[in-house]
């Protein structure tokens, strides 16, 4: 695959600006990146920017703390993809994790899973917070809800991917559901790190400098 299309080319910032958005969609086309990663308010606007290129739209549900019950998460998605979303990136709720009510949290990925309805649904489980049997178990329920993929951080926390819990979560999921790494990753090595450690996708804002470094080598 080439390493462009690994990349979720991503501003999810809070006083990010339509004219942002726009250069982030002319970023994603020009380097052929996997996606563009947006808040709900600017599906729309990327998706139009977007139509007839191969870029898809991703943004993020109960973002950035994953406190929303529920049903105003599903309403989210079905909301997010009548815009025009192509993937669906779901934060946990994280105090659940911590709680090991781990039914609930079930629950609480399959709302989204079943709101999505075949789009593809990713589930950050923000691992700054957890410990690793905690994010073990959290993979494990993700996988069991129906998840496409597991996510390791919204950016927005303590701390964001590392090596370790990319392989870590890999090796939890297996090889048939994907891993994205996300927050923090800047260089080519922090790129090309998370790959080798397991990582199917990355979510990051410094796609364009990653990909001229690789064009540089």
């Amino acid at each position: 695959m080439k390493k462009s299309k690994y990349i979720d080319h991503t501003l999810l910032k809070a006083f990010a600006t339509k004219a942002e958005i726009l250069n982030l969609c002319a970023e994603a086309n020009k380097y052929n990146f996997k996606s563009v990663c947006v808040n709900p308010c600017y599906v729309e606007y990327a998706h139009e920017l977007l139509k007839g290129t191969d870029v898809k739209i991703c943004t993020v549900i109960g973002f950035p703390l994953g406190a929303n019950v529920s049903e105003v998460k599903a309403f989210e998605t079905t909301k997010a993809i009548a815009d025009g979303a192509d993937e669906i990136d779901m934060v946990i709720n994280v105090g659940m994790a911590k709680d090991h009510d781990y039914d609930a949290l079930y629950d609480d990925i399959k709302a989204v899973v079943d709101a999505a309805n075949g789009v593809l649904v990713k589930v950050i489980i923000e691992t700054c917070y957890l410990t690793d049997e905690e994010k073990v178990e959290v993979c494990k329920i993700a996988v069991k809800a129906g998840a496409d993929y597991v996510k390791t951080s919204t950016g927005f926390g303590t701390a964001g991917a590392t090596v370790s819990d990319v392989k870590l979560m890999r090796e939890a999921v297996g090889g048939n559901i994907g891993v994205k790494a996300s927050g923090g990753i800047k260089t080519k090595k922090d790129f090309l790190d998370m790959i080798d450690a397991g990582a199917s996708r990355v979510g990051c804002s410094a796609g364009v400098k990653i990909m001229e470094e690789l064009e540089n080598e």
